[in-house]
């Protein structure tokens, strides 16, 4: 899932995508002109129209939140998607901002945490498996990181706006970072982390390839993939949590957790064992600030997908 894309089925409408990229050229550069108090301005006031007109992301958002937290009371439930909103269009206009900058004037934004756990692991010479979620600034991290350590290879769905698509791969790899298509995506990643380049993947959307394990999101089953997992262990390569949070001032912060403890290769469910842990971290930091996380997507189908042996080798990453 991105942050700038269209909805579903809209390839065939051209003229919707030429006034939809207008429009986000228009924002991009009052984002540049204007005092970054208004930008945050603006930003609050694009995520609470996000929430006023879309009903049925609201709605869902409404009812994820609810089941996540049970023993919250339907006025905090609401203030914790109404902030979910709020942070998403701060989001959009924080990352067109960024578009504007050069590479050193972004870093002087942002700060590090736990970046001691990169280095370690980068000057042992391989590779690095990072992994975050649709919470806090995420796309904003994919350029921190490359800008801060190195470019990396992930994989990314592409927007049914060919010219936001095309926006969005370049803020993506401005700074060296390599976006690959699904088709085929396993082995090429594997084949970089071999060769000490290293990979980042989102573990919370909802997955039905071959890869997809069930694990305990939120005390609810979630159908998540296991290719961090499988893709980890094969390579012998450490797993790196990462998160981007927001700070006073238009500042971030990149949080670099403790590389995962992996489980025993001959653990006969050893792939699900580990995608539960990398989950169980991004659910930590869900539920210290709820309002950072995308509610808005359909993340509890487990109904809709058989629960299958992982298989990386024919799995579709999304």
């Amino acid at each position: 899932m991105t942050i700038l894309g269209a909805g579903r089925g809209r390839r065939g409408h051209p003229i919707r995508h030429r006034l939809e990229y207008v429009m986000v050229m228009l924002i991009r550069g009052a984002v540049r002109v204007f005092p970054h108090r208004w930008v945050i301005r603006m930003g609050d006031t694009l995520g609470r129209l996000f929430h006023c007109f879309d009903r049925r992301r609201r709605v869902t958002a409404l009812a994820n939140v609810k089941a996540a937290f049970p023993m919250r009371s339907d006025v905090e439930c609401r203030a914790i998607v109404r902030g979910a909103f709020t942070n998403l269009g701060r989001h959009v206009l924080h990352l067109l901002r960024f578009d504007t900058m050069g590479v050193e004037q972004m870093m002087t934004l942002v700060e590090f945490e736990g970046e001691e756990r990169v280095e370690q692991s980068l000057a042992s010479g391989q590779a690095v498996m990072y992994f975050a979620g649709h919470f806090g600034f995420w796309e904003l991290q994919i350029m921190a990181h490359a800008a801060r350590f190195e470019p990396i290879l992930m994989v990314a769905r592409t927007l049914d706006n060919p010219f936001l698509e095309a926006m969005i791969e370049r803020l993506r790899t401005r700074v060296g970072t390599r976006v690959i298509s699904r088709k085929g995506a396993v082995r090429r990643l594997l084949r970089g982390l071999y060769e000490h380049q290293s990979v980042g993947l989102m573990i919370d959307q909802h997955i039905q390839d071959r890869s997809a394990v069930t694990v305990k999101f939120f005390n609810r089953p979630a159908s998540t993939t296991s290719t961090i997992a499988v893709l980890a262990m094969r390579a012998g390569v450490p797993i790196i949590p990462v998160f981007a949070l927001p700070l006073a001032g238009g500042r971030y912060r990149m949080i670099y957790e403790a590389p995962i403890e992996q489980p025993d290769p001959d653990h006969p469910d050893a792939a699900r064992v580990l995608t539960q842990r990398c989950t169980d971290v991004l659910e930590m930091y869900v539920r210290r600030y709820p309002e950072l996380w995308l509610w808005m997507h359909r993340r509890w189908r487990v109904a809709d997908v058989p629960d299958r042996s992982p298989d990386p080798e024919r799995s579709d990453i999304t």
